[in-house]
């Protein structure tokens, strides 16, 4: 089914208007919707073309949800927050939970037990996590992240960045949005020259198929970037989306066009409800081989696991090492063709022989 394109702003956040402007039984939505929220912009619905296609699987609740395994909190989330609304995994920086609400609740959200909740989160959370950071002079660098921080309204989101800011060992402030993939009206002028107060500061947004980068994601990117935002992009690697090579090549080059810079794919999260989001972590090497070298290195990204209980991020590579040695490492470059390198520098070599 082709949609037509609605420049309506809004969003929907019931089954049955959801199920009314798809044109199919709201039963199934219903029964999901009962376990995990809904919300979709208009704008982003605009952008299916037929049932089952990669915005369609990405947005509309699907009976899947209420089968598999997995886990609420795979990541350990909770177990490295010592505040609420913090988590402190990595010596130097900190994940600041400012927003339980998105613009687009994911199906295959790595917090779906928590996003979409107004009980998640509160003005005393947020207090207590800017505390949280003022005692620790080790924390340099912030993530701010929900939900979707530039769901905010516009004075809230600057007050927080604005109290972080004012504490002196805060370096880098980092915002995690999907907002200019789902939601690219909510990007203005207003909130531009809001954020453009905070620098350092860089954004990390999530396109995660070809098809989502339009004229309005686009438009909304260039405005964040004229702002002096640098962009990155984190893309899940999810079945019937876009674990197809020329899919994933086609979007990272894409996202260059736009100044958004490849900064991750992740191998899905092993969140309650996602099972069939899931692939194989060898086709995620496929695509990374399909990447490296047959496309420029601006746009081959890092692709990582984040490891189960709360260990990080595990970056992987197609491994290029056909053998090594004490002499030489034997190496297969991206067209398969062999060469070999020296173990040591020559210097040393003769030493030893010496």
């Amino acid at each position: 089914m082709k949609q037509s394109r609605q420049p309506s702003n809004g969003i929907i956040s019931d089954p049955e208007t959801l199920a009314d402007a798809l044109g199919v039984d709201p039963e199934a939505i219903r029964r999901v919707h009962e376990v995990y929220p809904l919300q979709i912009s208009r704008y982003y619905l605009s952008l299916i073309e037929e049932e089952g296609d990669p915005i369609w699987r990405q947005c509309v609740p699907d009976l899947e949800e209420l089968n598999g395994e997995g886990e609420e909190d795979p990541l350990g989330e909770e177990a490295d927050s010592p505040v609420p609304n913090i988590s402190h995994r990595y010596p130097d920086r900190v994940l600041f939970y400012i927003s339980h609400v998105c613009a687009m609740y994911c199906r295959f959200c790595t917090r779906k037990r928590k996003v979409g909740d107004p009980q998640s989160l509160n003005d005393e959370g947020i207090a207590q996590g800017l505390d949280y950071i003022r005692q620790h002079p080790e924390v340099r660098d912030i993530i701010v992240s929900g939900g979707d921080p530039l769901m905010l309204p516009v004075e809230k989101l600057d007050s927080i960045l604005g109290s972080l800011r004012a504490i002196p060992h805060v370096e880098i402030i980092r915002i995690g949005s999907r907002v200019p993939v789902t939601f690219p009206q909510r990007v203005t002028p207003e909130l531009c020259a809001m954020l453009k107060k905070h620098h350092p500061l860089f954004l990390n947004t999530h396109f995660n198929h070809p098809r989502e980068i339009t004229p309005e994601s686009g438009h909304a990117c260039s405005m964040l970037a004229d702002a002096g935002i640098p962009l990155g992009n984190q893309t899940v690697l999810l079945r019937g989306v876009n674990d197809d090579p020329a899919v994933m090549k086609r979007l990272m080059q894409k996202l260059l066009t736009i100044r958004v810079r490849p900064y991750y794919i992740y191998q899905a999260d092993l969140v309650r409800g996602t099972d069939h989001f899931r692939t194989s972590v060898q086709e995620g090497l496929k695509i990374m081989a399909s990447l490296r070298g047959h496309t420029s290195g601006l746009a081959v990204p890092h692709f990582v696991i984040d490891g189960p209980g709360g260990v990080g991020k595990i970056a992987l590579i197609p491994d290029p090492v056909v053998s090594f040695d004490e002499e030489e490492i034997v190496l297969k470059n991206y067209e398969g063709f062999l060469c070999s390198y020296p173990t040591h520098p020559r210097e040393r070599q003769a030493d030893e022989v010496r």
